[in-house]
């Protein structure tokens, strides 16, 4: 593997290790003890991050559409459901390793749209609007 699809598989095993899974003691591995966040929404460090996580209800889901990488930095383009908000954030979630871990991170985050609120008239997310997954 090159060193962008390691760091793309790290951020993906990472994501979904804390978020979906729950499993902080194997999380807080995959996240330096130096991590910055840029978040405005997040505390610093990864104490910040895992405490904002164990907040969120049981039911949050994480899954991503799209991830690049390019050097030491990956983007995810994801979506962040079961939130306990009327809306699933949908997130660009940019990431920078350092030694194997999450060194650093900044995210560019939105409510999914439905298809009435959506100008485009297309999905923010995947290829069907959140009113068309619940009907599924």
């Amino acid at each position: 593997m090159t060193k962008q699809e390691e760091n793309k598989a790290l951020v993906l095993k990472a994501f979904d290790t804390l978020f979906n899974k729950r499993d902080y003691d194997t999380a807080w591995e995959f996240w330096s003890p130096t991590y910055i966040q840029h978040s405005a929404h997040i505390k610093p460090g990864r104490e910040g991050l895992f405490e904002l996580v164990k907040t969120i209800p049981d039911t949050l889901n994480w899954e991503h559409h799209l991830i690049l990488a390019e050097g030491d930095y990956v983007i995810v383009h994801g979506r962040f459901s079961g939130n306990g908000r009327p809306a699933a954030w949908v997130a660009a979630d940019v990431v920078r390793i350092e030694n194997g871990r999450l060194a650093e991170h900044w995210d560019v985050l939105q409510d999914e749209a439905t298809r009435a609120e959506s100008q485009s008239g297309l999905p923010m997310f995947g290829d069907k609007f959140p009113e068309e997954l619940e009907a599924a």
